[in-house]
């Protein structure tokens, strides 16, 4: 199972360090295929005030040192097409924002680099329309692609995820990624910044279980109350590994490993 996990953006090298040793350690204990996610910028915030992370140079150089240290691959953000290669040199997945996910020049940029590529599905797409994403990348040299259900709108500040959408996209032979703490974030929903409701993060994540997804894509930080970037919708350690053993549970009941 594909586990994409660790703190929505880059805060300092304890959080990661601290974060990305409790992964791996987690990662091993129940043969995932692990991937440290952690964004060296958030271009997409509700506020100008909003902390979006170090930037791509000394971002880069905090994922490159996690990498060595820890000797696990990386996935992040990358929000812009001349961002693409200089990310490319340190991460093994580079992921496509929901935002970004029809802009033909960023996907063109990722699908020319050597790494795999994760889209996640744009809040306002529909499962199907994906396919036009995936033949652009292929189309530009991609063949390991991902895609990423993170929920639909739904209204103002409130986002409801359709569970049709896995078996929908993976008619497109790519592998199915559940992000499991961003389905239950309010975007905006507290003005300046978005709010989320992590207390639902593991009934959610358990019907993607059931539905046979790849993997799971999940923001976790040692004190989620404390991040400075998505805490609302982010969980802790203890939460984390309760809810992958249930996930893996449900997977062997439903057949899936």
């Amino acid at each position: 199972m594909i586990f994409i996990a660790g703190p929505c953006v880059i805060e300092s090298d304890t959080i990661l360090s601290e974060t990305c040793g409790f992964l791996k350690e987690l990662s091993e204990k129940y043969n995932l295929e692990f991937y440290f996610k952690s964004s060296y910028d958030k271009a997409n915030r509700s506020s100008v005030k909003s902390f979006r992370g170090p930037g791509l140079s000394k971002g880069l150089d905090y994922l490159q040192k996690v990498k060595r240290d820890f000797n696990v691959k990386i996935l992040t953000d990358v929000h812009l097409p001349q961002d693409m290669k200089p990310a490319a040199e340190v991460v093994d997945i580079i992921q496509i924002p929901a935002f970004l996910c029809r802009q033909t020049d960023i996907l063109q940029a990722a699908a020319e680099t050597s790494v795999s590529v994760n889209v996640k599905k744009g809040q306002f797409m529909a499962p199907w329309d994906m396919k036009n994403v995936v033949e652009k990348l292929k189309f530009f040299g991609c063949n390991n692609i991902m895609l990423t259900e993170r929920g639909a709108s739904f209204g103002y500040n409130n986002l409801v995820v359709d569970f049709r959408s896995f078996p929908i996209m993976k008619e497109f032979d790519v592998k199915t990624i559940f992000d499991a703490t961003h389905s239950v974030q309010l975007p905006g929903g507290q003005g300046n910044v978005s709010g989320g409701q992590r207390q639902f993060v593991p009934y959610l994540a358990k019907a993607a279980a059931a539905c046979g997804v790849d993997g799971f894509f999940m923001e976790i930080h040692p004190d989620p109350d404390k991040a400075l970037c998505d805490g609302p919708n982010m969980i802790n350690f203890e939460t984390a590994e309760n809810l992958i053993k249930e996930i893996i549970s449900i997977r062997n009941c439903c057949g899936y490993n």
